[in-house]
């Protein structure tokens, strides 16, 4: 009779084990069983330092991240978003409305991110959360030098003298809806001499090289104050706001609802000037994206 009790009770405290253990498992935000969440970005320097921010805030809350970072432009990261190869990403309000959405541009802030924000949910099922503080506008800049010498201060003065010109930029400047065919049709033709598409690392050296008259800037670019750059007026205001925010699948969330308070402590932190900062600590000094975002979190009193 002792040995049948034995036999009973031993798989019994096995049992009793394994459940105690799944529940503690379960207790956290993920599960060695469960999906990774898969970060993504875009192709260019501020990109990789916010995407990595979003990984690191994610895995700060207890959440298994995979990296994703570097997809490509604007169409080659929405299409990653909607087929599920990633989960998220950072993206700016003016290209959601402009380039996905392929809406009129608005040139109130809060309007824009009211906009993509109904419209992303309604067309994509995606949700934008909290934007950052931070405008990354599309400008376009010059050296002092060259602003002086051609006489140009404003998109406008730029029109009339582009055929004068060579500007430098991204590949997918020359195709969005706000970039070359935005300003061509705002600006009244906008020939240019040349457009040398380069990756966007190379475009201010391509500048203070003398290989470009005109270069495509973003307004967090650290670049800008640090070669005391001209950026031209955008006179007849063709650029929305672009502020940057996760875009998340709503699938996403559904299985992760903390993954939005994690996200959304990063957003408050990221105005022009420390993006600036941040930019030119990787395209400036050459460090890596991971170690800037790393360090800058860290000093918030994110991680």
């Amino acid at each position: 009779m002792k040995r049948v009790r034995h036999l009973i009770i031993l798989p019994l405290l096995a049992l009793l084990t394994a459940t105690i253990l799944i529940a503690c498992a379960g207790g956290g935000n993920t599960t060695s069983g469960s999906s990774p969440i898969k970060v993504g970005s875009k192709d260019f320097t501020e990109a990789f330092i916010i995407g990595e921010m979003y990984a690191l805030a994610l895995e700060k809350a207890g959440f298994q991240v995979e990296r994703k970072l570097n997809l490509g432009g604007t169409p080659v990261a929405h299409a990653a978003l909607q087929s599920g190869e990633i989960d998220l990403y950072p993206e700016y309000t003016g290209t959601g409305l402009l380039t996905i959405l392929k809406e009129p541009a608005i040139s109130d802030q809060q309007q824009v991110y009211n906009k993509v924000a109904a419209e992303y949910q309604e067309r994509y099922n995606l949700v934008w959360l909290e934007p950052a503080p931070m405008n990354n506008t599309q400008a376009l800049a010059m050296t002092r030098a060259a602003s002086e010498k051609f006489g140009i201060r404003t998109f406008s003065d730029l029109a009339a003298k582009a055929n004068q010109l060579v500007m430098v930029g991204p590949p997918e400047f020359e195709v969005r809806e706000d970039g070359l065919p935005g300003i061509k049709a705002k600006y009244g033709g906008f020939e240019l001499k040349e457009y040398k598409a380069v990756d966007p690392g190379l475009r201010y050296k391509a500048l203070n090289d003398e290989e470009a008259d005109v270069s495509v800037a973003f307004g967090t670019d650290g670049e800008i104050a640090a070669f005391d750059l001209v950026v031209l007026e955008d006179d007849q205001q063709l650029f929305p706001p672009y502020q940057v925010a996760p875009v998340v699948r709503q699938q996403t969330i559904d299985a992760n609802p903390a993954i939005v308070e994690a996200l959304n402590t990063v957003a408050p932190k990221l105005d022009n000037a420390t993006m600036q900062k941040l930019n030119y600590e990787v395209s400036g000094k050459q460090r890596e994206p991971a170690e800037v975002a790393k360090e800058f979190l860290t000093e918030a009193g994110l991680l």
